[in-house]
């Protein structure tokens, strides 16, 4: 068995660190990089680019809403030809330094409440997947397991991704709880385990009101910003390896 482990990474912008990169890359086989939007700036993005590609990591472009304040986790309501715009201004950038280090760009993920925003309205993930089709038909694009992100890049014939997360709360809907829910994040090793191993093995997890629900995951989400981030990206690899489940990218 394979599985792709990511992260969202390259989220420090000025002199504000976040996050652990640096050992993050170690473990992770591909990287979601903050597009200069919601978090990381042009310096951070061509670190983060070198670095993923001296540890051998794929690299996606993440792009968000324009909201440092709100970490893109804000709901902006724009319309699907804005959120065209928004994409492919951010995944140009983003193109840039990966040709200047002569890395492949792997995928695209919407970040935060613009992927949230995508999962439920049809227009908002047909306007994210036609901006990545329009750019680079190559480009993968990661979309969470069922959502309508996965269905849009699917009728255009883009190769999807679909994600599932370690560390986030689930709804019986299969979506992700609201950022605002007191419990829409795991922190605690032993549920992350659990959830990591019923999606890898069982293709389910179980939602907070104690349904479970099937999904089919080719990679596998850790948020990179939490503190507890490192440590449990280290038990994740060690968790699906010692199951036989090789950890690896799409490229």
């Amino acid at each position: 068995m394979k599985i792709d482990l990511n992260a969202d990474l390259g989220e420090s912008f000025g002199i504000y660190q976040i996050g652990q990169d640096d050992e993050l890359l170690k473990i992770v086989s591909s990287a979601n990089v903050a597009c200069g939007f919601h978090a990381g700036d042009y310096t951070t993005i061509k670190r983060t680019v070198k670095l993923a590609k001296e540890h051998g990591v794929s690299v996606g472009a993440h792009p968000g809403f324009l909201d440092l304040q709100g970490f893109g986790r804000r709901r902006i309501d724009l319309n699907p030809d804005e959120v065209y715009d928004l994409v492919l201004y951010q995944l140009g950038a983003f193109y840039g330094f990966a040709k200047v280090e002569g890395v492949e760009v792997q995928h695209v993920k919407p970040h935060g409440a613009l992927y949230n925003m995508a999962n439920l309205n049809y227009e908002i993930a047909n306007a994210i997947a036609q901006a990545v089709y329009d750019f680079n038909s190559d480009i993968k694009l990661f979309g969470l397991c069922n959502s309508f992100l996965i269905k849009a890049g699917k009728k255009l014939g883009l190769t999807v991704i679909r994600e599932a997360f370690a560390d986030r709360t689930y709804t019986s809907d299969g979506l992700l709880m609201p950022r605002g829910d007191k419990n829409a994040v795991k922190y605690r090793n032993e549920e992350i385990k659990e959830q990591v191993l019923n999606i890898a093995l069982n293709q389910c997890v179980q939602s907070a009101d104690g349904k479970w629900v099937s999904l089919e995951a080719d990679t596998i989400c850790l948020h990179g910003d939490s503190h507890t981030a490192l440590d449990h990206a280290v038990m994740i690899r060690q968790v699906l390896k010692g199951k036989g489940i090789e950890i690896t990218s799409f490229q």
